[in-house]
């Protein structure tokens, strides 16, 4: 990219970063509760972060010089206008998560972003979406007290609501239980999204991996050529 594209790129980076930021609280709005006007802002706000995402990849490719090379470059903006439109079917409305990889610009160099994808990362978030799911259940039938829930009840309203799948039932009559779904639901798109994190840094590494050692031995080619042809 020429200077001027770049400048525009930079300006862009902060807004950006926190539209991705707001999707988790609009996935929380517009599943937690179907009453309005909370399912009404959260799906505004739903609309508003994807079309933020699509006019970032519109004004980059009329002031950049070469369209081809920056969609090549940016694959992950270009998935996220593709991928993550509002007007999906419910059953795909996860991919959403998927905008929170932008995230990743923040964390590209850092310590703490080598910890979280690593494979104890995963492991460690894995083991804390199973606590709150087993938690969160308990503390569901806890305040969800004028219901007849089961063990099997609790769990099963946990992962649904986990998942941001949503199937209804049991259904939630109380602040406390709408409280506790959006606490299960945060954490289930942050799961979602350390897990695809974590297997684009480990295919991005060991994309690098292999440039490195092609260019350690087209390195050492040319030292041996350079050997040859000094007398």
């Amino acid at each position: 990219m020429d200077t001027r594209s770049q400048e525009i790129e930079r300006r862009l980076e902060v807004p950006l970063l926190v539209f991705a930021l707001l999707t988790i609280p609009a996935i929380a709005l517009e599943f937690a509760d179907q009453e309005e006007p909370w399912h009404a802002i959260g799906t505004a706000l739903n609309w508003a972060i994807w079309l933020a995402f699509v006019a970032e990849v519109v004004i980059m490719l009329r002031v950049v010089p070469d369209r081809g090379r920056w969609l090549r470059d940016h694959p992950l903006d270009l998935a996220i206008v593709v991928f993550t439109p509002p007007f999906l079917p419910a059953t795909l409305q996860a991919a959403r998560v998927f905008r929170l990889l932008r995230l990743l610009r923040l964390l590209k160099a850092g310590v703490l972003a080598r910890r979280v994808f690593s494979t104890e990362g995963v492991r460690d978030a894995a083991v804390l979406t199973l606590i709150a799911v087993l938690g969160g259940g308990a503390a569901f039938a806890a305040v969800e007290d004028d219901q007849d829930l089961s063990a099997w009840d609790r769990v099963w309203w946990a992962i649904t609501t986990v998942t941001t799948v949503g199937y209804g039932t049991p259904e939630v009559a109380t602040d406390g239980g709408r409280i506790i779904g959006i606490c299960l639901m945060v954490t289930g798109i942050g799961f979602v999204a350390v897990l695809t994190a974590a297997a684009a840094e480990r295919f991005v590494r060991t994309r690098r991996e292999e440039q490195r050692v092609v260019q350690d031995q087209l390195a050492e080619i040319l030292r041996r050529l350079d050997s040859l042809e000094r007398p």
